[in-house]
């Protein structure tokens, strides 16, 4: 990118954008040539050492492995950060979705599974906050747009200990998320299986994803409360 774009994409002045673009250069993240501007591999130094750092990284990873062996279909797990799903890994059998998820992707909270989850286990101040800052939105003729729906949506959630939402964020895309919770009761991540719709029939996918889901989530839960 140039000075410009990065300027007008961050909404720092062209100085500011250009003294940490300097920064960066100089700590060896990113390379500046003709004017424009690119990261280097050593960036990802930063994002995995949140993750080497992050519990869930080492266990996880088996469970997850083992649903989507079970399930044959995409497995992630995510955190909550502002308004947004932040993906800290995934397993990716099927691409179902135009975007192309990875580790560091991020979605709207509201209006997926595992964002659904996490806002679930919110204090009511405190996901009142979220969903203020949130841009909802119609992304479907399926999307729950009004609050009050929403709210009653996320109390079934919490009670249910599962999400599913079904071609609300992307037509034909539906999964089922449940919480990853540690030794105080907090949920601090949440896992989901996503498929298309015209695999699984939404009932089918709950009887199919939701028991090896909620299995890989509990042993999780349990390695988390020795640690």
């Amino acid at each position: 990118m140039t000075l410009s774009e990065v300027a007008a994409v961050t909404g720092l002045t062209r100085a500011g954008a250009r003294r940490i673009l300097l920064t960066l250069e100089h700590l060896g993240y990113g390379t500046g040539e003709d004017r424009k501007f690119a990261l280097t591999p050593r960036i990802l130094e930063l994002g995995y050492a949140y993750l080497s750092g992050t519990p869930l990284w080492n266990l996880a990873l088996p469970y997850m492995e083992e649903v989507a062996e079970l399930t044959r279909e995409s497995c992630s797990v995510s955190v909550l950060e502002g308004a947004d799903i932040v993906y800290i890994l995934r397993l990716s059998t099927h691409k179902v979705m135009t975007i192309n998820l990875a580790v560091g992707s991020r979605l709207p909270a509201w209006v997926t599974s595992m964002g659904r989850v996490l806002l679930a286990g919110l204090p009511e101040a405190e996901l009142d906050r979220v969903l203020a800052m949130s841009q909802i939105r119609a992304y479907t003729a399926d999307t729950v747009t009004d609050i009050a729906e929403l709210k009653r949506v996320l109390a079934g959630v919490r009670a249910d200990g599962y999400a599913c939402v079904a071609q609300e964020l992307e037509p034909g895309l539906q999964s089922v998320a449940v919480p990853i919770i540690d030794r105080s009761g907090r949920v601090i991540a949440a896992m989901n299986v996503s498929g298309h719709s015209n695999r699984f029939s939404r009932e089918a996918m709950l009887e199919a994803f939701l028991p090896p889901l909620r299995h890989a989530a509990d042993q999780i839960n349990h390695a988390l409360l020795r640690r």
